[in-house]
């Protein structure tokens, strides 16, 4: 079973980069404090309780990794990819929402740190990488990713986010990664 991932079309593609137009969607996130390492482990417990029925309803949003399932329990599929933003010395984390649910439809979730939020349609700069997940490989893909933004003359729109596609015990040389930055649209 394939995971679902954010709609976008491809606007301009040049090797490892892409600029791309994202379909509005919404995500869970939770803002943590820490290092880039360790901000994911943090909020992944949380954020999976979520997914996992600790809502108002006692829903559970699937994942298509290893999935502990409660008896009696509607599934929601797990997207790709789960997020990862700086806010000062903290860091938001988000999972992506399946495209089926609206604000509306969305389990409320118990925990009052997770939150359930809006994102518009908006363009995307990004950059893929596979290997291991590090503040090392991160910080040197952004630079790559932000040089490739400058070249192309855009101008930004907001802070780099960094995504992971594929779950931890995925061989490390198989993992995709991408940081994605936000741009204008002309």
């Amino acid at each position: 079973m394939a995971t679902e991932e954010a709609k976008y079309s491809v606007v301009k593609k040049e090797e490892a980069f892409e600029l791309r137009d994202y379909q509005p969607h919404i995500v869970a996130e939770i803002v943590v404090d820490g290092n880039i390492d360790d901000a994911s482990s943090k909020a992944f417990g949380t954020l999976f309780g979520y997914i996992s029925g600790k809502n108002k309803s006692r829903n559970k949003v699937a994942m298509t990794a290893p999935v502990s399932q409660a008896p009696a329990s509607e599934k929601i599929r797990m997207t790709a990819p789960v997020g990862q933003q700086g806010i000062g010395k903290k860091w938001a984390v988000s999972f992506m929402m399946p495209a089926g649910y609206t604000m509306e439809t969305l389990p409320k979730p118990d925990d009052p740190e997770v939150k359930l939020r809006a994102v518009p349609a908006r363009r995307i700069a990004a950059i893929r990488y596979s290997g291991l997940w590090s503040e090392k490989r991160y910080l040197e893909n952004k630079l790559l990713l932000e040089t490739w933004i400058r070249k192309n003359k855009w101008k930004t729109n907001g802070e780099a986010s960094w995504a992971r596609y594929d779950p931890p015990f995925k061989p490390w040389f198989l993992r995709r990664n991408e940081i994605l930055i936000p741009v204008e649209t002309n």
